[in-house]
């Protein structure tokens, strides 16, 4: 039994990962929860009171507060302004275990999802003596993760003062990768305006402006945040942008990968 989803609810994105482990839930409720054994599969050291209001540190970031314990069933707390939460259920000689992962940064469901997807193949291999970091493509998994949680798409924005359409990707390498790919991608036609490397590229076309920015991300990659903006009745160009901009963008993601 192995699934993952990922939601939104009352604003905020929802990362629902189930693994079925070939252990029972007392070895695996420590697997979660010990120190010692959090090091050797979880993304960063932890210590944790294992208390309902009990102090976690982690190894980066801020410090979390333990919001629900009832073992060897449950275990949840905050991390910075994340909530993880882990549920163990007996399966037969074994454990179905969900995470759930609620956060604010859409964008970086895929880099979340295939993160966690790494840490659990390592957590499975934990009770039974043989940890370690998992043989995966980690750019392969980050980019089936934005397929399957539909994170290769844009939005397009009217307003009285015209159209905008917004495409904002995670990307598995730096923003020093991507940039040469950007500026390759340049229209010969437009005229470029902005051109900060590796962080910022403005140009127009005729229909309308670029803007690409490359900031921090998820993970180890660069986040992409493009938009182009057009007059308010050039719907033709708005319509023309809005499917041209998220294949253009899943191409650059591509070749990264």
């Amino acid at each position: 039994m192995n699934d993952s989803l990922a939601t939104t609810a009352e604003g905020r994105s929802v990362l629902r990962m189930r693994r079925r482990l070939d252990h029972p839930p007392e070895k695996v409720w420590r697997a979660v929860t010990e120190a010692e054994q959090l090091g050797a599969w979880f993304p960063t050291s932890m210590s944790a009171e294992l208390r309902v209001g009990g102090r976690v540190r982690f190894g980066f970031g801020g410090d979390g507060t333990v919001t629900d314990l009832d073992p060897p069933r449950v275990f949840a707390y905050t991390w910075e302004d994340d909530h993880l939460r882990w549920e163990l259920v007996p399966d037969g000689a074994g454990t179905v275990l969900e995470l759930v992962h609620t956060f604010d940064d859409r964008a970086g469901a895929a880099s979340f999802g295939s993160g966690w997807h790494v840490c659990l193949l390592a957590l499975a291999g934990l009770p039974a003596g043989h940890p370690g970091e998992p043989d995966v493509d980690h750019r392969a998994l980050h980019e089936r993760y934005v397929e399957q949680f539909g994170l290769d798409t844009g939005t397009v924005e009217d307003t009285p003062d015209g159209w905008r359409v917004r495409v904002e990707r995670q990307l598995v390498q730096p923003a020093e990768a991507a940039w040469p790919l950007l500026v390759d991608g340049v229209p010969s036609a437009a005229t470029v305006v902005t051109a900060l490397e590796p962080e910022l590229l403005e140009y127009v076309l005729g229909r309308g402006r670029v803007r690409i920015a490359l900031g921090e991300g998820t993970g180890h990659g660069a986040r992409l945040v493009l938009t182009e903006s057009g007059a308010a009745d050039a719907a033709d160009a708005r319509d023309a942008a809005a499917a041209e901009w998220p294949r253009r963008v899943a191409a650059l993601a591509a070749r990264l990968a």
